[in-house]
């Protein structure tokens, strides 16, 4: 499912490229894009497999679970209406009318603004793949079949782009987001507590209890942020500069990097704090062992809450 929603939009940009630059140029820079992604699998991967189980849990764990909070919360402000929806046919015109803008190709095999507008897209919405596919597969010891996952959202996605030629907007993808990152998010809590130490209980049943409670979490907020959206009137977002210096292109770099993981830097910092926090405690007062899980669980709803609080009300 999570592969399957960033398939669909590297699919858009895809289809642009080839409508507008050539298809050659954009099919080439795409396969680029997904031979250096099966790369990244195949070394990450194995390696990830010979790490200790706890502290793969732990590592993989904490980043899958900031992956899953910075997903779930942009979920919940989209539905509530702070942010907008994400619409695969205005994205496709947007980035046809870009590149349409841009100089024609230059009379050789291979159209360098086709090829490397695919190979960046495929790698970025492949990286957030990538990384899914590691952290369910090494936390679990389960790379094989998560590839096989990502794969045929890959396959999915791909015949339907060839059968369709044109974006997939009727696929419900903000309900696909939300459902991946409350999934994202329980997957996260569960491990990254199982790498602290902490007991769950029902052992691996557990994770479908969190399901539960970051549906309820996340609805409510919905409820919440639509209301408190309301009293708030929407603050307008500056224009990006038309052109961007070599130091702005290092730190979009850094920004798309950085943004896999953090999308409100307070809710980032609460995460791992909360992490370290009941890692330390569960050490401590080991008394309490029997309802650390749950309260590790409740500290992060809380903090997803007050994020999620605190941007409609900004």
């Amino acid at each position: 499912m999570a592969s399957l929603v960033e398939f669909v939009e590297a699919l858009t940009i895809v289809l642009a490229v080839g409508a507008v630059r050539g298809w050659r140029s954009a099919l080439l820079g795409t396969a680029a894009s997904l031979a250096a992604l099966m790369l990244l699998v195949a070394v990450a991967g194995p390696a990830l497999a010979r790490v200790p189980l706890p502290v793969a849990q732990l590592v993989v764990g904490t980043l899958l679970l900031l992956f899953g909070m910075r997903w779930l919360r942009k979920a919940v402000l989209r539905a509530a209406g702070i942010l907008p929806m994400h619409d695969e046919g205005q994205a496709f015109t947007a980035q046809t009318e870009t590149l349409r803008r841009q100089a024609g190709p230059s009379g050789r095999s291979i159209d360098a603004v086709a090829f490397a507008t695919a190979f960046k897209i495929v790698m970025l919405e492949g990286i957030e793949v990538v990384f899914i596919v590691i952290a369910i597969g090494a936390s679990g010891r389960l790379i094989l079949p998560a590839s096989i996952g990502a794969g045929l959202a890959l396959l999915v996605v791909v015949a339907l782009g060839v059968w369709l030629h044109r974006p997939l907007a009727n696929v419900p993808e903000n309900s696909l987001k939300f459902g991946v990152g409350v999934m994202l998010a329980a997957f996260g809590t569960f491990w990254a507590g199982e790498g602290i130490g902490l007991s769950w209980p029902g052992e691996d049943w557990a994770i479908l209890a969190l399901i539960g409670v970051f549906v309820v979490v996340a609805l409510a907020m919905v409820h919440l942020c639509r209301r408190l959206r309301g009293a708030s009137p929407a603050r307008p977002i500056a224009a990006a500069g038309a052109h961007p210096t070599a130091r702005r292109r290092l730190a979009k770099v850094v920004e798309e990097v950085t943004g896999l993981f953090v999308d409100d830097g307070w809710l980032a910092i609460g995460v791992v704090a909360w992490v370290v926090a009941s890692w330390e405690l569960g050490a401590k007062h080991a008394v309490t062992a029997a309802s650390a899980g749950p309260l590790f669980a409740v500290g992060l709803t809380v903090l997803l809450a007050a994020s999620a609080v605190r941007r409609a009300r900004a």
